[in-house]
């Protein structure tokens, strides 16, 4: 989650940070399951349990981001793009694209920093419990009588391409939409497989397994990838958006220790 790399005026926890090789000893202690986690491995060993998330139709939609490349791995997902801030999975489909849509148009210049044709990017729809209002960060999805909100992300990674008869990004952004009087985007991705669904955490590349997030995160995660033109991507950023997002996000290493992850049911 956005990165969650601006957090503004939340109060979080204390957090454990080592360095070195990780043991049983050295990953985060006392801390919550954690994500981002490959969603085909069902196990998980962490304790704390949380009740997750009602559907995400019944909570305000509260932001919307990207990173590059995706944080989860999961069966669409599964070729390594590498470690760091800037690794993550690229979808199964990357090394088949055509000449056509690997062109870049914008020739480096495309309005959203951090794209061009050929990447993989998870996005993040947060939803919040909170009676609020849109906007940028995880300090949107918060508020003064509201400062422990329960959180849902609904993710599809995409794989970017340079074809307008592709997914239309702007599809599923949020454009003031109102749905029962609640925030929400005006569509979400379909026919990429059933969400699975588990308690983790947020995201983004200032946590790893040893060093965790304390905030509790419903994931409903798609299992496929999906392609999504690159223009329409650049038209969100330059016509403006809530979340103020102009650029994608680096990413949080997989969690793999199974004391850090709950089980998926």
């Amino acid at each position: 989650m956005p990165s969650f790399l601006y957090i503004h005026g939340l109060p979080l926890l204390a957090m454990l940070s080592l360095s070195g090789p990780l043991a049983a000893a050295e990953i985060c202690q006392r801390f919550g399951p954690q994500a981002p986690r490959d969603i085909a491995n069902v196990a998980g060993t962490n304790p704390q349990t949380f009740p997750l998330a009602p559907a995400s139709t019944t909570m305000n939609l509260c932001n919307i981001h990207t990173h590059t490349y995706a944080e989860h791995k999961g069966p669409g997902f599964l070729v390594s793009a590498g470690d760091g801030e800037h690794g993550g999975f690229k979808c199964n489909e990357s090394d088949q694209l055509t000449k056509a849509e690997l062109e870049d148009p914008t020739h480096g210049h495309g309005a959203f920093d951090g794209i061009t044709p050929g990447d993989t990017i998870e996005v993040h729809w947060v939803y919040s419990s909170c009676q609020v209002t849109p906007g940028k960060g995880l300090g949107a999805c918060l508020s003064d009588s509201c400062a422990n909100p329960t959180l849902r992300v609904e993710t599809q990674v995409f794989l970017v391409v340079n074809d307008d008869n592709s997914l239309d990004f702007n599809s599923f952004a949020y454009d003031g939409n109102m749905v029962d009087g609640l925030h929400q985007p005006k569509s979400l991705p379909s026919n990429t497989g059933n969400p699975v669904v588990f308690g983790g955490s947020i995201t983004g590349p200032s946590y790893t397994e040893n060093t965790c997030s304390p905030l509790q995160v419903t994931w409903s995660v798609r299992p496929s990838c999906a392609k999504v033109s690159y223009s329409s991507l650049n038209a969100w950023v330059e016509k403006g958006n809530v979340f103020e997002e102009s650029h994608s996000h680096g990413v949080r290493q997989l969690v793999t220790s199974e004391e850090l992850l709950s089980p998926i049911n």
